[in-house]
């Protein structure tokens, strides 16, 4: 992949914790770092295909100084988010501020943050068998699709399976959903929580019924004991439900413990259960 930076753009505007720096504002230097693919934009001459640095320089400067900030921090994180969700041309960036006027009442050259987001590659399974399962589906892919940070690629087909784990239920409705994400994996699980409950989730029976099942099976290759999100899904290739359609949208997908495809694993699901 290709870099394309902004260097320390000049702009004024009022962040900080004092009063002072509100009312009176104070100069930042702003740099950017953007990872993306150029070669067609070099090959083709045509600047559709990049990030026209101009534009983008103007629009940083607007961004930034619509509102106050306590922090830089939170400057930061809110100018990569922008980046994000109005280039999709890039993978990656990265924001440095400088605050070169910071009242310390010390010599200095500047203080300044350093802030890189980027997209993830990420599968959610979804499952329902409770109320009106699709209708719960539904309502929980919107939910999804509406979460700032969140892109959905594709979808798989939504497929009736019957129940695993605990057999004395109703059958249950399920599918995969691949997305692209700047959200940190915990984060993300903490929305899939918040939209289960908003559905009306209950955890009284383990693998028992629900109205709604949102799980994280992978993001990127990561491999992690997290008590709060387990990657991959530890269970995840032990269940046709969810490498059928693994296997429908992402076929070639590595299984980062199991170096096994989603295709290769369905096969072998489908034949021992044969």
């Amino acid at each position: 992949m290709d870099n394309l930076y902004i260097k320390d753009l000049e702009v004024f505007a009022h962040h900080g914790v004092f009063p002072e720096e509100k009312t009176l504002g104070q100069k930042f230097l702003i740099s950017v770092t953007l990872t993306l693919d150029m070669r067609e934009a070099a090959i083709t001459g045509d600047l559709t295909k990049s990030v026209h640095y101009g534009e983008l320089a103007h629009a940083l400067e607007k961004e930034f100084q619509k509102e106050s900030y306590d922090l830089i921090e939170t400057a930061g994180e809110m100018l990569t988010t922008y980046v994000l969700n109005h280039y999709p041309m890039v993978s990656k960036v990265t924001i440095m501020i400088k605050k070169p006027w910071a009242p310390i009442l010390r010599s200095m050259d500047t203080v300044a943050i350093e802030i890189t987001r980027q997209w993830h590659r990420a599968f959610i399974g979804f499952g329902a068998n409770m109320g009106d399962k699709l209708e719960n589906i539904t309502t929980a892919i919107a939910s999804i699709e509406a979460t700032d940070g969140i892109v959905i690629v594709k979808q798989s087909t939504i497929i009736e399976t019957e129940p695993w784990g605990y057999e004395d239920q109703d059958v249950f409705l399920n599918g995969v959903l691949e997305i692209k994400t700047f959200l940190p994996a915990n984060e993300l699980m903490t929305r899939l929580l918040s939209i289960e409950a908003e559905l009306k989730r209950e955890r009284s029976i383990h693998w028992g019924p629900r109205t709604l099942d949102l799980d994280i099976i992978f993001y990127d290759n990561c491999i992690t004991d997290d008590v709060h999100v387990t990657l991959p899904h530890p269970r995840a290739h032990e269940r046709g439900f969810v490498m059928e359609p693994m296997a429908e949208i992402a076929p070639y997908f590595i299984h980062p413990v199991l170096r096994k495809s989603m295709t290769d694993i369905l096969k072998e699901l489908n034949t021992n259960e044969a």
